[in-house]
């Protein structure tokens, strides 16, 4: 898989990556998106009490967000990994996935607008 730019991007989304993990199909990259939207509103709904499977929750957001390009949400699913298995800044490193998510999945629902 090819890695994150090293300088930073202006956007939630590195659409560079994300033509790449799509083979620059427009279509399937409205797809994936979509996915993603939904799926990390499930898994961030599921973490907000901060079950057990929290950080296997987080990993898998994790692994999403670096597929389409969502390195801002891939980071801040990792610092909430850590943070769980240290034991500490659980409720701020939540706070900023859900920044980033909340960032990402406005950039894709103005991808999606008709």
């Amino acid at each position: 898989m090819p890695s994150p730019p090293l300088a930073p991007i202006d956007s939630p989304l590195d659409r560079d990556h994300l033509s790449r993990m799509t083979l620059g199909d427009a279509e399937l990259e409205q797809e994936v998106l979509a996915m993603f939207a939904e799926q990390a509103a499930r898994l961030l709904a599921a973490m907000a009490a901060m079950p057990a499977e929290t950080g296997a929750l987080a990993h898998k957001l994790k692994g999403s967000a670096r597929g389409i390009g969502a390195f801002a949400v891939a980071d801040a699913a990792a610092g909430l990994e850590t943070a769980i298995r240290t034991g500490r800044g659980r409720s701020d490193a939540f706070a900023a996935l859900k920044e980033a998510v909340t960032e990402a999945s406005a950039a894709i629902e103005a991808i999606l607008k008709p």
